[in-house]
This record gives C-alpha cells, sequence and structure tokens, in this order.
C-alpha cells in the first residue's frame, strides 16, 4: 500500500478522483461511506483489478483519509496488449453506497404513516431479547442467574417528556452494538434466525419478530435523543449506547454509574421532542401497549398511578366544639373522619400472556369467545357464529372469525371495504386493520376477527400487506371459513337465526353475487326472497326449486319496489293461473345479483317482464290462427302507436288484463329503468341506449282489444277507437312499472273516458234547469229547494237527451 502526499489528497478531492481512473477490469470490495465526494463519486464505489498486466509501483494507487471519512480500493494499471483492438472494453462493475444521513432521514420522516407504531417496534425487540435468552438457557441455564423475571417494563416521566423501555433479556455486548445498532438495516434478531434454522437441534418454532433491522430507529420517530444501556450475561461490563436525531454518528461507553448498572437486559430511555411529550402520559402508554402488544408472548409491566381509600380524622371546628360541651346529655364525643384518597405508583400488568387464538378450540368454551369478541370489537351482543380454526401447509395461520348480530350503522356501510373488523397480527403482533379488500371482499367486509400468521409478506415498516400468492390463498381460505360459518347459521334449527342474519347482511351476499364470481355457488344457497307462494317469510332457491312444476322451464322472477306491487302486477295473471311459484326481487340490488348469477343448478332465471316468455304450453295452430285474426289489428295498433313500440304482438302471459308492455329481451326492465333513471342526477342521456325496445302484448280474449279488433276491419280512422289506443298504451305503461311521459295528458284522457262512462249513469241533476220566466214567488218552497237540491219537483227538468220547447212568460206547458 502507497500513501498519497497530502497535495495529491487535495487534488483527488477536488477533481473527484477522475484523473486517477482507468478503464480496467473491476472488482467489487466492501463498500464504504465517500462523505463530501464530489457528485460524480458520491454514489458509487469503483475498484479496479488486474486481469492480465502487472502492478506498476512507480504510480499511486491507493488513498486513505480518516478526517473525511474516505476510503478507495487498490487500482492496478493492465497491461493487455495493444493491438488486440478488436477485444471489447471490459466492463466496470459498481457497488451501491448508502448515505447514511438519508437513509435516517427516510426512516424517520417516510418509513411509518403513524408515529405511535415505535412503541409497537421496540416492545417487538425487547420481545425477541427475551426470546433469545430463553432460548440460549436451554444449553447454558447459567445466562439465567440473577438477572430476575424475564419481562418488559415501561416507565415514563411526564414532566420531562422521556420514556424508559427496560427489558430482562439478552443484552448486548460492545461488539453487538456495533453490529446492530451502528448498522442500519442490519437484523440481529433475522441473523439469529437463521443460525437456528441452520442449527440442526433447533426443534419447533420460536417466537422472534424482528427481521428488517430498521424496527429500533423507529424511536426517532418521537426522540430527539436515545440512549440504550445495556448488559450481557456473556461480559462483565455494562455499555451505554447514544444517538441523536439528526446526527450521523453515535458514541458508545463503558457505564461506570453504580447506581445505572443493571444485572442483565437493556434500559431504552427516549428523551421526547417537545411536539411529542405527549406519548410520555402513563395512560397513553398503556393504551398503546394494548392495541399493538396485547398479546406477546411475555408480560409488559407499565408504571401507573393507583389509589386506595382510607379514613382519616377531621380537625373539629372550635365553635362547634364548644356547642357539644354545653350539651350536658352528650358523654362521649366520637371523633371526625373522612375518606380521601391516598395515591402511590405501581407496576399495573397490561398485556394477556396468551392469546385466545393460540389455545386448543376444544379447552375454549363460548363464553370466551363471545367475551373476546366483545372486549376487542367493542360490541355489547353475542355474536351469531363464531369460527376457530388452524390451516396449516404451504401458508400457515390462526384465525377466529365472528358474524356480529345487528349491522353497522353510519358510516360502515355496505360501500365501504375499510371497516377495520379484522385486525391482522404477525407472531402476535398487532399489524393493521385497515385494509382495502386485501384478506377479505366488500361483500364479506361485515366479518369481524383475528387472523395471526408467522411469515406474512409486509413492507418494512410492518403496516402494508403487499399482494403476494401467499396473501391470494390467505384470503380465499378465510373466506371459505366464512361461508362455512354462514352457511351453519342458515343451517340452524331455528329459523328465526337466519332470518335474522339475512335482515343485516343479506344486501352483502347480494353484492357478492355481482362482485365474486368464482364463489357463486357458496353464495347462492345462503339467498332468501319473497315469492307468490311466500309473501310473509322469504324462501331459498332449494325451497323454489322443490316447489317447481314438472314443465316449468325456469326460475321466474318479478323485480318491483315492494311485494304489494309485484302481486298485482299483469305479468303473473298466467303464471298463477299454472300454479308456477315467481320470486319477488324487491330489493333494489336484486334484480342485477340475479342476473349475475344467470342460473342456479342448471336452472336459469327467467324475468317475466321480458319478450318470449315460454311458460311450457305452446299450441302452435291455435297460435296461428290468432295471428291470422288479430294479425290486422297488431298492424294497427303499432301505426297509431309509431315508435313508442318496437312491435305488437299477442300475448301467452295476459288472462284478465287486455294489454301489457314488455321489456326487450337485452334492454332493462321497468324497475331497473325506474333505479337508473333516479341515479341519473338529471343526465338522462344514457338511459336512452339501454331503455331497449318494448314490446306493446295484447289479450285476444278480452273484451276491449275484441272490440278494437271489430274497429280495425270497420272504421280504422275511428275517433274513439285511436283514442282508446292511445289510452290502452298509457294505462300499460303504469301497470307495467313504467313512467308515462306525460302524466298530466294520461290523466285528461281518463277524465274524457269518464265523462263519457258515466254521463246520465244516476239520476241526481248536476244543476236545475231553470224555465226562462219562471220566479219563485214562495219563499218557503225556494229555501226547501236550496237545502234539499236532490229532491224533484213537479216543475224540474232532470238532463236528458231531449229537446224542451221554449215558451212564453206566465203560460203553462
Amino acid at each position: 500500500m502507497h500513501r498519497l502526499p497530502r497535495r495529491s489528497v487535495s487534488a483527488i478531492l477536488r477533481h473527484g478522483g477522475a484523473r486517477h481512473r482507468t478503464t480496467a477490469a473491476p472488482i467489487s470490495c466492501a463498500s464504504t461511506h465517500l462523505g463530501s465526494v464530489g457528485e460524480t463519486d458520491a454514489k458509487v464505489r469503483w475498484h479496479s483489478a488486474l486481469a492480465s498486466g502487472k502492478f506498476n509501483p512507480c504510480k499511486p494507487t491507493a488513498q486513505f483519509a480518516s478526517n473525511n471519512g474516505l476510503c478507495f480500493g487498490n487500482r492496478f494499471e493492465s497491461t493487455a496488449a495493444a493491438s488486440d483492438a478488436s477485444a471489447e472494453p471490459p466492463a466496470e462493475r459498481f457497488e451501491y453506497q448508502a448515505e447514511v444521513n438519508r437513509l435516517m432521514d427516510l426512516i424517520v420522516n417516510s418509513l411509518y404513516s403513524n408515529k405511535e407504531v415505535f412503541l409497537r417496534e421496540l416492545i417487538s425487540n425487547a420481545s425477541d431479547a427475551l426470546d433469545k435468552l430463553r432460548f440460549l438457557s436451554v444449553t447454558e441455564p447459567d445466562l439465567l442467574k440473577g438477572g430476575g423475571d424475564l419481562d418488559i417494563r415501561i416507565q415514563t416521566d411526564k414532566d420531562n417528556g422521556i420514556i424508559h423501555i427496560i427489558d430482562s433479556g439478552i443484552g448486548m455486548t460492545r461488539q453487538e452494538l456495533v453490529d446492530c445498532l451502528g448498522t442500519i438495516a442490519q437484523s440481529g434478531t433475522a441473523k439469529f434466525s437463521k443460525l437456528l434454522k441452520d442449527s440442526k437441534d433447533a426443534g419447533g418454532d420460536n417466537n422472534l419478530i424482528g427481521q428488517f433491522g430498521v424496527g429500533f430507529y423507529s424511536a426517532f420517530l418521537v426522540a430527539d435523543r436515545v440512549v440504550v444501556s445495556t448488559k450481557s450475561p456473556k461480559s462483565d461490563k455494562q455499555y451505554v449506547w447514544q444517538g441523536e436525531a439528526n446526527a450521523s454518528s453515535y458514541t458508545i461507553q463503558e457505564e461506570t454509574d453504580p447506581e445505572k448498572l443493571i444485572p442483565r437486559g437493556t434500559r431504552l430511555s427516549l428523551y421526547l421532542k417537545r411536539d411529542d411529550k405527549g406519548f410520555a402520559v402513563p395512560e397513553r402508554i398503556q393504551k398503546l401497549v394494548k392495541n399493538y402488544s396485547q398479546f406477546v408472548s411475555f408480560p409488559i409491566y407499565t408504571w401507573q398511578e393507583k389509589g386506595y381509600t382510607k379514613e382519616v380524622e377531621v380537625d373539629e371546628d372550635p365553635a362547634e366544639s364548644k356547642k357539644d360541651g354545653e350539651n350536658e346529655k352528650t358523654e362521649v364525643q366520637k371523633k371526625k373522619t373522612k375518606t380521601v384518597v391516598e395515591k402511590y405508583w405501581d407496576w399495573e400488568l397490561t398485556n394477556e400472556t396468551q392469546p385466545i387464538w393460540l389455545r386448543n378450540p376444544k379447552e375454549v368454551t363460548t363464553e370466551d369467545y363471545n367475551e373476546f369478541y366483545k372486549k376487542t370489537f367493542n360490541e355489547y351482543l353475542d355474536p351469531l357464529a363464531s369460527s376457530h380454526f388452524t390451516t396449516e401447509g404451504e401458508v400457515e395461520f390462526r384465525s377466529i372469525l365472528y358474524v356480529p348480530a345487528v349491522a353497522p350503522r353510519g358510516k360502515d356501510d355496505i360501500v365501504n371495504s375499510k371497516t377495520k373488523n379484522i385486525s391482522l397480527y404477525v407472531k402476535r403482533v398487532f399489524i393493521s386493520d385497515d385494509f382495502d379488500g386485501e384478506l377479505f371482499p366488500r361483500y364479506l367486509s361485515f366479518v369481524k376477527g383475528v387472523v395471526d400468521s408467522n411469515d406474512l409478506p409486509l413492507n418494512v415498516s410492518r403496516e402494508i400487506l403487499q399482494e403476494s400468492r401467499i396473501v391470494r390463498i390467505m384470503r380465499k381460505r378465510l373466506v371459505r371459513k366464512a361461508f362455512d360459518m354462514i352457511l351453519g347459521i342458515s343451517m340452524s334449527e331455528d329459523r328465526a337465526d337466519y332470518e335474522k342474519f339475512f335482515e343485516n347482511f343479506g344486501k352483502h351476499l347480494k353484492l357478492g353475487c355481482i362482485e365474486d364470481r368464482e364463489n357463486h355457488k357458496r353464495i347462492a344457497p345462503l339467498l332468501r326472497f319473497f315469492s307468490s307462494q311466500s309473501e310473509d317469510v322469504m324462501i331459498s332457491l332449494d325451497e323454489y326449486l322443490e316447489n317447481m312444476k314438472p314443465e316449468q322451464k325456469g326460475i321466474y322472477y318479478i323485480a318491483s319496489d315492494s311485494v304489494e306491487s309485484a302481486s298485482n302486477t299483469p305479468f303473473l295473471e298466467k303464471l298463477l293461473e299454472k300454479n308456477f311459484e315467481v320470486l319477488y326481487l324487491v330489493d333494489p340490488i336484486d334484480e342485477v345479483a340475479i342476473q349475475n348469477l344467470e342460473s342456479y343448478k342448471e336452472k336459469k332465471f327467467l324475468d317475466i317482464s321480458k319478450e318470449d316468455l315460454d311458460l311450457g304450453d305452446k299450441n302452435e295452430e291455435k297460435e296461428k290462427e290468432i295471428k291470422q285474426e288479430y294479425g290486422q289489428t297488431c298492424d294497427w295498433i303499432k301505426k297509431r302507436l309509431g315508435d313508442k313500440v318496437a312491435s305488437v304482438q299477442i300475448s301467452n302471459r295476459l288472462s284478465s288484463s287486455p294489454c301489457v308492455l314488455v321489456s326487450g329481451k337485452f334492454g332493462w326492465s321497468a324497475n331497473m329503468e325506474r333505479l337508473m333513471k333516479a341515479q341519473t342526477v338529471g343526465d338522462t342521456s344514457s338511459l336512452e341506449f339501454m331503455r331497449g325496445r318494448r314490446v306493446f302484448e295484447i289479450n285476444p280474449e278480452h273484451p276491449i282489444i275484441q272490440n278494437l279488433n271489430a274497429a280495425s276491419k270497420i272504421n280504422p280512422d275511428d275517433e274513439d277507437a285511436i283514442r282508446a289506443i292511445d289510452l290502452l298504451y298509457d294505462t300499460a305503461l303504469v301497470s307495467s312499472g313504467f313512467t308515462p311521459e306525460n302524466p298530466a295528458q294520461l290523466g285528461g284522457k281518463i277524465y274524457e273516458m269518464m265523462g263519457l262512462a258515466l254521463s246520465g249513469k244516476w239520476s241526481t241533476p248536476v244543476a236545475e234547469v231553470q224555465q226562462p220566466g219562471r220566479q219563485h214567488h214562495n219563499p218557503e218552497t225556494l229555501e226547501a229547494e236550496v237545502q234539499h237540491p236532490g229532491t224533484p219537483h213537479h216543475n224540474t227538468k232532470i238532463l236528458e237527451a231531449e229537446v224542451v220547447e221554449p215558451v212564453e212568460a206566465g203560460t203553462q206547458k
């Protein structure tokens, strides 16, 4: 190694070392920090190697500047033959160089989205230290001597903004402090886990949590300065590590203060930033422990203020004492006391040592599950069902799922996938409950529970679940277990249990028909609907299939806004005569859900309000005769209605109504058109496209249609017949569920027809017909006529189609 003179070092710093480079083939060496080297060289490291040349001792090739923290690798000159011009120039290889200051800034300001996770990370580190000690003590029992119980203790100094986290774990030696806390992203836990896996005698699972090597630095999220005092049972000395948030260096020194010596383990002290001193409140620390680290394997104690009540004597008022002394009847004076609360500080166990999901399901009672559910999810009612299971194989995890008794209210509705109902734990440490469909689809967002796994693909901050094959497998198994749980409710002996469930969460399952085609076979048996044969109690699709007639072509349904309107629709007439059951889809989401299902157990869903309805009773000869008889009438009606309808056909679904307006096979039904119109917010441009064709069907057995058939042949231009067609169409719009285009015009037509129908039907006069020249000279008669206008008199004419000749005044008829 040859050293450069100071002048050469200065030249290298000014020119970035460019003057001293060649294109020789490089090899890599250990990466180093380049400090303040020029921009060209600051991000990479370069090294040279001799492939086919020799070392030239005359040229300076390496240098080391301790003041600036610079380290350059050895460099060799190439002596390759100059005549080999066709050979490719050798490629240079560089190593990535991390800028420590920038990396620390990323960890503190960008890695974690929530500051409060610092306590979760530090408790996890303490738990790992205790686990390492417990594992090593199996072969080295002396490690446990004189160190006390294996636990974690958290003490706060609210006034000064200091948090102390003490564990009695394995501790660290001086070299381990340098390796673990002096090297960012080097995880001592991950290294220890690898040794366990490589060890032949490493049996069973371990509870080590850390893996990324950045959890410790989350302390700088809230602290300006961090002090780590640690004592390893493998060392006789205790060392103190100190670092600051904005510094690129740290210090390590031996602890010499006898009052600060600890028998074993680590004491971590956080000196909080001014804006984050609220974390030093004991109650807040306790809340964070219960939220994130409640199920850590080791007991966690927090320093809490407590109190107890006691009776103390009260000094008497002199005036009252004098008054009591004057009373001769009082022989013995009782001393006055009052109850006070005595305050003191003590350690309080904050976490539960064993999670319920790690216990054997055979040992857990229903009361235990219900208590855990209420406590974890702040519920007051017992769940409808629960499922406790463990999956093994390619993906291993434990879980407890619950079906709530009531549906959520407010913002946690069907359209909100982030309901915070699934709590994800990794090795018993809470990670997050804010997922967007990673573990459960949106339609099952009402399911609550916990999921605990040892090897989930998390990001470095352990806050985000990364998309991967493991997550997809886990999601599939969780969904399957949720359906098994719901199916168990549906098979309950008490039918009211599932009716209660479906009332609360039926919309969620119907949403699943739309969003999850893969699970249609699991969702469809769980659906419930009203029907023409069960208007009060919902039935399942399996019950519908049991009631089907042999000649029935499929599962018939009609979509409407209520059971009452569905039961009175003209589309039902022929089906009810044949005793075919029809499902009533009265929920706005029902029709879309059924259309996405398409079929159930090879039986297609058939909308009875659509054209080409097949009822299985076709008679081709009879249909041919009717078409010949009413073909002219259909053409006549179509000519009058014009583009309002696509065609006019003979109906096979009507028995008592004269006509009906059906939707096209691929267009919106009347119910869907009404729902979509309500969602357009004034923009109806898309309605015309999706409205599709409408078919006007007539009933040839109805008297009105028979009369119109005669009119079409005798006098097709008759005004009354034309008005009748218009009124029939408008009435069919309403009875079929459509909205009339001009309700006022429809009302006028109805009033006109009522006037024609009611004219002269009753004898009650509309007004008295006063003959010219007639006068009432008798006041009593006049009063009687006013008071009793319906009483006929000898000179009162009833309105009839009769011409009355006028007479002169004073003469008699």
